[in-house]
């Protein structure tokens, strides 16, 4: 093993950066100026349908299936290849350039909500849906809400990026962050020993922010033969509730917004009303 001898001084090269290397750099900040789009909806999602962005479009379409028909939305694709998320426009809705990004337009002022989790939470409490009331289930609730947001960084920036595209395989990081994500998959499986869902017996949105991730990778979704090189199917819990999150109709709709990859019939690639889903799922 070549080992990698440390500079004084840290400083960034665009070489070697791999397949986003047009997309990060160690500064902030829009690029370019552009407006972002609006629609007719009291709610315009600016997205792209990775796992982060899938959290939310499901919550807006399990809150429609639920009757909640203030809970419209026009989700707007945000091309991360294209620097999408460098326009001015999506930069002054997250200065982090990062999808999700949501306005909700539907009171006096506008409220601008960054960070999948937050869009999460900020839906929940203005529907009083898919987050209980009671104050025992709620904190159990976001307990698991936010194991998600600290834990999904270690599947996706870690092991996600050293074993699918980083431009050179490495043993120890692909051993180091295999190991985190068995580990994280284990945690859920026990949890779901002992309960229907993650967060007790009712479905909300601890689900709803963990299956874009956690569920994709048993499913075989996320990253090619990461399922087999992970020995997902050991983990016989957390595979009844990936199905069973699967089959949720709001779930399907959900996983093909802002989608431009896979299967054509899987895919819409904006959402601004339910006749964009025809011909698509029954």
């Amino acid at each position: 093993m070549i080992e990698y001898i440390l500079e004084k001084k840290w400083s960034w090269s665009e070489e070697g950066s791999g397949k986003f290397a047009s997309i990060n750099r160690p500064t902030a900040g829009a690029r370019f100026e552009r407006e972002l789009p609006r629609g007719e909806h009291p709610f315009q999602l600016y997205s792209l349908g990775s796992p982060n962005g899938v959290k939310v479009t499901i919550m807006f379409e399990e809150l429609l299936a639920s009757g909640e028909n203030e809970a419209q939305y026009n989700a707007h694709l945000i091309n991360i290849m294209e620097l999408d998320q460098f326009s001015s426009g999506f930069v002054s809705v997250n200065p982090n350039s990062k999808v999700p990004a949501l306005i909700d337009t539907s009171g006096d002022k506008d409220v601008r909500i960054f960070e999948s989790g937050s869009i999460l939470l900020h839906l929940a409490d203005k529907f009083k849906k898919f987050i209980p009331q009671d104050l025992e289930k709620r904190a159990e609730t976001l307990n698991w809400l936010f194991w998600q947001m600290g834990s999904a960084p270690y599947v996706g920036g870690g092991f996600g990026h050293f074993y699918n595209y980083a431009p050179v395989k490495l043993k120890y990081p692909i051993d180091r962050f295999s190991m985190e994500t068995k580990r994280q998959l284990d945690v859920l499986d026990r949890c779901l020993k002992e309960r229907e869902y993650v967060a007790g017996n009712e479905y909300s949105i601890a689900d709803i922010a963990i299956w874009p991730w956690y569920g994709a990778l048993v499913k075989g979704e996320l990253y090619k033969n990461a399922a087999e090189y992970l020995d997902v199917d050991s983990y016989k819990n957390l595979k009844r509730w990936t199905n069973q999150i699967f089959e949720r109709k709001a779930v399907k709709k959900g996983r093909m917004v802002n989608r431009t990859w896979g299967e054509e019939s899987e895919q819409v690639h904006e959402r601004h009303s339910e006749k964009d889903f025809e011909g698509k799922i029954s």
